[in-house]
Formats: C-alpha cells, structure tokens, sequence
C-alpha cells in the first residue's frame, strides 16, 4: 500500500538509478516541440474581416499569453514519466564498526644523561613532546608508560585515558631512580604489562641513550620473553653523534654539572632487539629524526576496524509518476476548456 509521506520529491544529489539508459527516451522532447511548431505553422485558420485596426489596437489576453502551456506541461510529464521509469533510488546505509586496537607500552630511559641538550631544550624533554603527539593521534589504543633508569618501574599501567597518561609522561624525571642505564629491566617491565593483553597488537617503543650497565635482567632475556609473547618492539636510540653537553657530575644537592661527554649508544644491543621481536631500530640525532620516527612507528602500527555495511534501496518513482500524471491531467483540463480551439 502506497505511504502517502512517500509522495514527497527525494533530494536530487541523493538519487542513484537502477536504469539509467531509459534517459535515452528524452529525445523525446525534442521531438515534440518541433512537432508542436510544424503543426502550429500549418494548422492557422483563415479569417477575413472588413478592417484589422482593432487588433492592432487591442492587448492580447491572459488566455492568449497561456497558449504554449498545454506544450510545457507534456514536456514536463514526459520528463518525469522519463525518471520514474529510470527507476529512482536512495540508499538507507548503516555500519556496524568494531576496532581491534593495539595495546602500547612506552619505555623511557630517565637516566641523567638524557638531560644532555643535543636536542632542544634536552633530550627527555623532547621525547616527552613527541611522545604526547604521538598519544594524541590514537584515541582507540590503550598506552602505558614504563620509566627507567637504575631501576625500572610502571609509571602508567595501560590506559585509554590519556590524559592521565599525559600528565604522568610530563612528570617523569630523572630524580625519580638511581642512576644507571637498566635497559632489559626496562624491557621487562615492559613485556610483563603486555604478557596478558588480549589486544590484536602488542607494542613496545623503549626509548633510551645509552648502553645497559646495570639490571637483574638481560636486555637479550627480555627481547626472548618478549618474542614468546608476539610483542614486537621498537627500539630507538636518542643523541648526536660524537660529543654532546651532558650532565657530567650530580652533586650533593641532586643538582648536575654539565660538560662535554661522548655519546654511547649500544645500537648493536638495540637493532638485536628490534630483529628478535619483528621490530625495528631507529636513531634518532635531533629533534625533528625523532618526530620522523614516532611518525613512521604511527604509520607502522596502525589500529584495525572491523566494519559490517548495511545497505538497503527505497524506490522513489512514485512521487515523479504521480506528478507526471497531474501535469497531464491539467494539461487535458486546460485544452478541453480555457484553452480549447476550433480548428
């Protein structure tokens, strides 16, 4: 049974047709209309009258302005009778979407030597900063933070609130551990947040620079551990090449005195890693080589959707065929009545 809330015009931009070659059957209105002037020409009755100055005098009436809209109004409903035929759509679509995201831990060297200002305004505050972007640009992914140095430690367990994330990553500092350069504690650490997940991807970025001289833990042992689990991990080396400003010296009153110091980054160490785990090194010596690489680690893991499309076509000729039909209807009333001629 027809609704008449169908009988409404649907948006022409929101139209698609089902057969669209029945457009072909406008050239029909070419026709139409040259047929219409041909029979106009040859169709003029002859009348003679004594005098013509009282038609040149006179206006023309309204019926006589109406003469050529009986013509409009069949071109019209031979348009429309045209579309409706095309069989006019429009598409009810719906999505059923559900993501497999990526659980993310990052690992963040806090040992002293990462307040060195090779990078601007130092290494640590940097890589807070790129961190934070690279936080931002994934809503769906649960992150944790896991910072070391001497010891290592969670920082922040996995979340989807990364405000609080962010917050805890801007607090992170090296007074927080001994000093030191544990790296395979940190791995560890790392690994022992993700053992459990259930999420489709399993990541660690572990972030240091230096080399491992102090842990209970093996940075081999923990790329194992982690190899077993499936999670891959990016290792990324952070500091310039040759001499840097580095803290040198602590003093009692925890502050550091600066000077020139070599940079050592066991790459070697890290590349090992990267390889066991189906990862990969980066090095990073300034700025803008380490927002490249957490760039380029977004672009590598990026999170799934599973997405379901619904879709359903509501058949919209009804309005055109109705309309073509009251065009011509009134087109029949007006040269059967107001407009009606006597050849």
């Amino acid at each position: 049974m027809l609704d008449l809330s169908d009988l409404r015009l649907p948006p022409l931009g929101e139209l698609t047709f089902a057969h669209p070659w029945f457009f072909l059957l406008l050239i029909i209105l070419p026709i139409v209309i040259v047929w219409y002037i041909f029979k106009g020409k040859n169709n003029k009755p002859d009348l003679r009258v004594s005098n013509t100055n009282f038609l040149k005098s006179g206006k023309h009436s309204t019926v006589v302005k109406l003469i050529h809209l009986p013509l409009i109004l069949r071109c019209l409903a031979i348009a429309l009778l045209v579309i409706a035929i095309a069989r006019p759509q429009t598409k009810l679509a719906w999505q059923d979407m559900s993501s497999q995201g990526i659980d993310i831990v990052m690992a963040m060297d806090l040992s002293p030597s990462m307040l060195a200002r090779d990078f601007k305004p130092n290494r640590l505050e940097s890589a807070k900063e790129v961190a934070m972007e690279f936080i931002d640009g994934r809503p769906n992914d649960r992150i944790g933070l896991v910072v070391f140095s001497g010891e290592a430690f969670t920082q922040c367990p996995l979340t989807i609130d990364h405000s609080i994330l962010k917050n805890l990553l801007a607090a992170a500092a090296p007074d927080f551990l001994p000093d030191g350069t544990a790296i395979g504690m940190g791995l560890a650490t790392s690994v022992n947040r993700l053992r459990e997940s259930k999420a489709a991807s399993k990541v660690v970025i572990l972030i240091t620079d230096g080399e491992n001289n102090v842990g209970s833990v093996s940075p081999l042992t923990a790329a194992e551990i982690a190899q077993l689990y499936g999670i891959r991990v990016y290792t990324i080396g952070v500091g310039s090449k040759g001499m840097a400003y580095s803290p040198a010296y602590r003093y009692p009153n925890g502050e550091f005195a600066f000077d020139y110091v070599e940079v050592r980054i066991d790459e070697d160490l890290l590349k090992k890693i990267a390889e066991m785990t189906d990862g990969q090194y980066f090095r990073a010596t300034n700025n803008k080589a380490l927002a490249d690489i957490y760039k380029k680690i977004d672009e590598l893991e990026k999170t799934r959707f599973d997405v379901t499309e619904f879709k359903k076509m509501r058949e919209e000729f009804w309005p055109f065929a109705l309309l073509a039909a009251l065009l011509l209807l009134a087109e029949w009333f007006l040269r059967n009545t107001l407009l009606r001629s006597i050849p």
